[in-house]
């Protein structure tokens, strides 16, 4: 029997058991597929990490040691090159590994930190041959920042995800030609700041509404075809172009590593594509917890952290006994607000709500009702798909409610004239 179990030891999985082991827990386990602590940040060495957490400038690996330095010297124990087979509703898990082979661990609590993986190729249904050349922009990432090698020289990237914002300008400065990052949808997937710093900066065009309809090549790409496309996402025949090029770099969403989660029987939702929770980010499963990208796909690690730290802190009051809820209120959303989390508030404590839209607005306010009731107001400048919003709650707020809903309202006609910029 091992009071905590953590499943990945990214920065969700090194932030949830500092913070259990700071809460009393001693006996926590670690367990890590790779041969080391940090998860994705090992392979992203570009700054901008840490500015909420730390109040500083961090590359990935800068910010990842500072929590494995912690997991060191708490001497929280980690299984390395170790992978989970399978999870139990009643918390037992079954792992392998080079030295202990196949074994069981009985948990008195789960946190479930597995992080997501990119969209591959196949889910995209893009005409055309199988050609060398075609990579997800993490796997170009981690071969150029990590084993030194350089995917192509000429490069056309699909979708605006931060990844493939990066990537752009990682591959520019190794000296290949980024002719264009292509965006299905009439905005960018990613953060402000990383079009500037990533596009604007070097002068790579950025053309939203367009796809890829066709790769060209046998043995290695030699082009791609794009279209614009109409506002039900259908390519406008007359609008396509070849660009010539050597390398196809996918941008094209992150999807949360879930599959143990399923095989836990926990609820899931169907727009995180992450587990159901509470504001302690208990599962649907008693004892079982959720942080990170397995949860949701976060914008930045700092809040990847502040997450798993309440993973961890309600992991501990739960195997001390005390993550007793005082109520279960579901939040709701109108079609505007795409999902929150967490979906269910217990009122033990105050709440901070993170939540996305499913647009571009500007000058908009965020109500939260409790029946047909406002119990909060927040007023945004401007809010964007590729941004996570968050908003605090104090507990005396939603003391007797019998739900919240988020619901998003604009001036009129904003969305239409932001829209027409965009186009």
């Amino acid at each position: 029997m091992t009071d905590l179990v953590i499943i990945g030891g990214g920065p969700a999985g090194m932030s949830a058991a500092v913070a259990a082991y700071e809460s009393g827990v001693r006996d926590i386990l670690i367990l890590e597929r790779d041969e080391q602590l940090g998860g994705i940040l090992q392979q992203c060495i570009h700054n901008g990490f840490g500015l909420h957490r730390f109040g500083e400038e961090l590359t990935g690996p800068e910010y990842a040691w500072k929590y494995e330095e912690q997991v060191r010297e708490l001497g929280i124990p980690v299984k390395y090159k170790t992978m989970v087979l399978s999870v139990t509703p009643h918390r037992t898990v079954t792992a392998t590994n080079e030295e202990d082979g196949i074994f069981t661990i009985q948990a008195r609590a789960i946190v479930l930190a597995m992080g997501c993986r990119e969209r591959p190729r196949g889910a995209l249904n893009i005409a055309g041959t199988r050609p060398a050349g075609i990579y997800s922009a993490g796997t170009a990432q981690k071969l150029v920042n990590r084993k030194g090698y350089l995917p192509g020289k000429s490069v056309v990237i699909l979708g605006s995800g931060d990844i493939g914002l990066i990537m752009a300008r990682r591959m520019t400065l190794e000296g290949a030609k980024v002719k264009a990052v292509c965006e299905l949808m009439p905005y960018s997937g990613g953060l402000a700041r990383n079009i500037e710093q990533c596009l604007n900066d070097f002068a790579i065009p950025l053309k939203l509404s367009h796809t890829v309809v066709e790769i060209h090549g046998r043995e290695r790409i030699e082009g791609v075809t794009i279209a614009k496309v109409d506002e039900n996402r259908k390519p406008i025949a007359e609008t396509r172009e070849y660009i010539s090029c050597d390398t196809l770099l996918l941008s094209v969403g992150l999807i949360p590593e879930n599959e143990l989660s399923l095989q836990a029987e926990v609820r899931m939702d169907s727009v995180t594509g992450g587990a159901v929770v509470d504001q302690d980010r208990q599962t649907s499963r008693e004892g079982i917890f959720a942080c990170g990208n397995v949860l949701h796909v976060h914008d930045l690690v700092d809040f990847v952290s502040e997450e798993a730290e309440i993973a961890g802190r309600s992991a501990a009051e739960y195997i001390r006994g005390s993550l007793v809820p005082e109520c279960d209120i579901p939040i709701e959303t109108d079609g505007k607000v795409r999902y929150t989390v967490p979906q269910r508030i217990t009122g033990r404590k105050d709440v901070t709500v993170y939540f996305r839209v499913a647009d571009r607005y500007r000058n908009v306010r965020i109500d939260i009702l409790s029946g047909e009731k406002v119990i909060h107001s927040v007023r945004k400048p401007k809010m964007a798909p590729g941004e996570m919003e968050s908003i605090r709650l104090k507990k005396e707020l939603f003391q007797g409610a019998a739900s919240l809903k988020l619901r998003l309202e604009e001036p009129e006609g904003t969305r239409e004239i932001q829209r027409h910029k965009i186009m």
